[in-house]
């Protein structure tokens, strides 16, 4: 097989990155999902796939690839925390989406409810009870129950198209 860079993309490939590219239409917010492993160490990742689903319980949901590194600690242990980012959060974002690194010793951050690391100065903060573990293909689904919430303002971080991007004036 060639690994010229020009090589076309397979049919399944090529369908693979259309579905992509018109899910990126759609805009969404940027979080970070933080939770602690078994040895009791921070775990985080950076998640646009947030979403509320219910005010009556207060349910909300987020995604997680199965083959992700935080993959058990997050689908075992039963709480997880969700931080909002601001527009001027990026490298924050950019920091809990790659592998590696002490991303929890380059953040400003402190132990939350039940010791789930909870980072400063976010938009938004939800501390959950994981409550569900869907199977979504190769994602697992995890429904989380909010037991705490706060807000703290500030012009959110938004992903659209494979790029930060920024509201659109009042």
């Amino acid at each position: 097989m060639s690994t010229d860079s020009n090589q076309a993309l397979s049919p399944n490939a090529q369908q693979s990155r259309a579905l992509r590219d018109t899910l990126g239409q759609f805009a969404t917010g940027v979080t970070v999902v933080t939770t602690r492993d078994a040895a009791g160490q921070p775990v985080g990742m950076t998640v646009n796939s947030f979403n509320s689903v219910s005010l009556e319980p207060p349910l909300v949901l987020w995604s997680i690839d199965k083959q992700s590194l935080g993959y058990d600690a997050f689908t075992q242990q039963g709480h997880f925390a969700v931080h909002v980012l601001k527009a001027d959060q990026q490298h924050i974002s950019n920091l809990f989406a790659g592998r590696g690194a002490d991303k929890f010793g380059q953040v400003e951050w402190r132990p939350g409810p039940d010791q789930i690391p909870r980072l400063d100065d976010c938009a938004a903060y939800f501390h959950c009870r994981l409550a569900q573990c869907i199977d979504g293909g190769d994602h697992t689904i995890l429904l989380g129950e909010v037991l705490d919430f706060s807000a703290n303002g500030g012009e959110p971080l938004v992903f659209h198209r494979g790029r930060y991007r920024a509201l659109a004036g009042d």
